[in-house]
C-alpha cells in the first residue's frame, strides 16, 4: 500500500530544520521568537542582555517543523559572565541550518553588528537579514539601510519586520521555509519549547526583576529553583534570587518587602496561567558575592563553558 512516508519514516514533502536567531543585545530576538510562535517562550524586556541562555522554540505546521534557537546578544565585554554568554551564543548556532541576523533598524551599533558579522563569516551558513522595528522607521529610510547591509555581506534575503506588531512575520516564515530541506519531525506537534519547568520559572522571576529594578541590579541577579512540590491542584515552588552585594539584597526585598512581593505576585499569576493550577511561590534573596565575576559561582549557577 502506497504511503506518504519514505523508507526512513520521514514524511514526504515535510520540511524541517534548526534556525538560529542572532544579533546584538536588545534588537528584539526574543520578541520575534514569541511573535512567530504566538505564545511566550522567551522573556523579553526593554533592557539589553535580558537573554542569558539558549532557548529553543518549536513551530510545527502541517508540512514543516522549524526549531528556532534564540541566543544571548553578541556584544563586546570584559566581564566574565558576558564573555560566557557570547560563547554560549556562538556554540548554540554552530549546527543550525539557517541563521536569522536581526538588526534594530532604529538604533544601530556598528561595532556589535560587525562582531555578529565576524561570527557569521566563520559559520559559513545561509543567512537571512531581518530588519526589526520597522514600525518606528520611515519607509524611505529603509532602502539605504538595506543597501548598506547588502554591500557588506551577501544575504539570502532581506526581510523588514515589526516583531512587536507581527508585520512581515509571515513573509519571514515563507522565506525560512524556502531554505529548509525535507527532514524529520524532531518534536511532537504540541511542543513549543524544550525548556524545563524549572528554567521557565527562573526566567519569569528574572524577567520581573528586569522590568522593575533599575541600574545594575537586574544584571547582578541570578535565579535558581530549589524545589517544586505539586499535585493535581497546586504547586509549591521554592526559589532563590541571588545578588552580588548586601545593598542589592535590600533593593530586591524592598521597603517592608514590597518589591519582592510584587515580583512574586506577577510571577505567580503568570505561572498559574501556564501550569493551570494554584501556585504558591516562595522567594528568598541571598548574597553570593560577585557571582558574575567568579568562575566557580557561575558554574554553580549553570553558566558553564
Amino acid at each position: 500500500m502506497e504511503t506518504d512516508r519514505g523508507k526512513s519514516g520521514e514524511k514526504r514533502g515535510f520540511r524541517s530544520g534548526f534556525v538560529g536567531i542572532i544579533g546584538a543585545p536588545n534588537v528584539g530576538k526574543s520578541t520575534l521568537l514569541n511573535s512567530i510562535l504566538g505564545e511566550k517562550v522567551a522573556i523579553a524586556t526593554p533592557k539589553p542582555q535580558t537573554t542569558r541562555t539558549q532557548i529553543r522554540g518549536i513551530l510545527t505546521g502541517d508540512n514543516f517543523q522549524i526549531v528556532f534557537v534564540d541566543t544571548p546578544g553578541i556584544h563586546l565585554s570584559k566581564k566574565l559572565l558576558n564573555r560566557k554568554l557570547v560563547r554560549a551564543a556562538e556554540r548554540a548556532v554552530e549546527d543550525v541550518d539557517l541563521l536569522l541576523f536581526l538588526v534594530d533598524a532604529t538604533s544601530r551599533n556598528r561595532k556589535e553588528e560587525f562582531a555578529v558579522l565576524d561570527l557569521i563569516r566563520k559559520l559559513k551558513k545561509p543567512v537571512i537579514l531581518v530588519l526589526n522595528k520597522i514600525d518606528k522607521v520611515a519607509k524611505e529610510n529603509l532602502l539605504p539601510l538595506i543597501n548598506e547591509m547588502s554591500s557588506i555581506y551577501h544575504f539570502e534575503a532581506v526581510v523588514p519586520v515589526s516583531a512587536k506588531y507581527l508585520d512581515g512575520v509571515d513573509v519571514l516564515l515563507d522565506e525560512i521555509l524556502k531554505h529548509l530541506e525535507e527532514g524529520p519531525q524532531f518534536y511532537d506537534h504540541l511542543t513549543t519549547t524544550d525548556q524545563s519547568r524549572e528554567k521557565i520559572i527562573e526566567e519569569l522571576v528574572r524577567e520581573k526583576i528586569f522590568l522593575m529594578a533599575e541600574q545594575e541590579v537586574p544584571y547582578s541577579t541570578a535565579v535558581q529553583v530549589e524545589d517544586i512540590e505539586e499535585d493535581d491542584e497546586k504547586a509549591v515552588i521554592r526559589t532563590v534570587i541571588y545578588v552580588e552585594r548586601p545593598s542589592q539584597k535590600g533593593i530586591v526585598i524592598g521597603k517592608r518587602g514590597k518589591f519582592i512581593k510584587k515580583v512574586g505576585t506577577m510571577t505567580r499569576m503568570e505561572l498559574e496561567r501556564i501550569l493551570k493550577k494554584k501556585v504558591f511561590l516562595d522567594l528568598w534573596v541571598k548574597v553570593m558575592k560577585d557571582w558574575s565575576r567568579d568562575e566557580r559561582a557561575l558554574q554553580r549557577l549553570g553558566f558553564e563553558d
